[in-house]
């Protein structure tokens, strides 16, 4: 938990203690809530958390960001997490966006296949014989 020991090292002023309670509040969610993620219900459910913890980890660039212009903390630590939460935001970006779009690819081919099913009669053959 490199970012708690970043927080802990912030003074005890009116600006240290907001920012690192927001720094600590949003670099913490994005763990928690991709565990949440990977424990999903269905598949949106997953979709839903991990855009969660997606937005968390753009809170955290932003708050890293923060404490890089207003001097708080380690230079060199604040930078180094700032690049991990930049890439992490990446990846939960990316893992959202398929996940997303194997949805759209899966809806769309049940559609085409109810469309192809009318078009053509093929009312003989179950959808169930589709395996969607």
């Amino acid at each position: 938990m490199k970012i708690v020991t970043l927080i802990r090292t912030f003074p005890k002023t009116v600006d240290g203690i907001e920012v690192g309670r927001q720094l600590l509040k949003s670099g913490t969610s994005i763990g928690a809530n991709y565990r949440e993620a990977n424990r999903a219900e269905s598949k949106s459910d997953f979709i839903h958390k991990v855009g969660i913890a997606e937005k968390e980890a753009s809170e955290t660039v932003y708050w890293l960001e923060i404490c890089k212009a207003a001097g708080l903390g380690n230079s060199t630590d604040t930078g180094a997490l700032l690049t991990e939460a930049t890439e992490l935001l990446a990846i939960l970006t990316t893992i959202g966006r398929k996940a997303k779009g194997r949805t759209q690819r899966i809806v769309a081919a049940v559609i085409s296949v109810l469309i192809l099913a009318t078009a053509f009669s093929l009312s003989a053959f179950p959808l169930s014989a589709f395996h969607i």
